[in-house]
């Protein structure tokens, strides 16, 4: 059962809107590699503003996600693409519809 989640909100640096929106397409397949990872959407807010959200069963899989290959790699280029540091929320899911 899908127990918790995280919001990351994120804003482009003037200029790197795409690149930004390529990173997180290209994203993907590390977040695909995580097991605890339920569901995971990069979206746009509309240029230069982005959301990641996903979900997990656990607190155990939402920290794995945090310390995961995707969340290093933001972190690695944060002064490059980012206007400041991303904004991150953990949330607690009430309800969730999945395939």
């Amino acid at each position: 059962m899908i127990t918790t989640g995280l919001i990351v909100r994120l804003e482009a640096k003037p200029g790197k809107d795409e690149e930004l929106a390529q990173f997180l397409r290209d994203g993907l397949p590390l977040v695909g590699d995580e097991p605890q990872t339920i569901a995971w959407f990069a979206v746009s807010a509309g240029a230069p503003s982005y959301v990641i959200f996903d979900v997990f069963t656990d607190e155990e899989g939402r920290q794995a996600h945090l310390g995961g290959p995707l969340a290093a790699a933001l972190m690695e280029r944060a002064n490059e693409l980012l206007a400041k540091p991303p904004e991150i929320e953990y949330v607690n899911v009430l309800a969730a519809k999945t395939p």
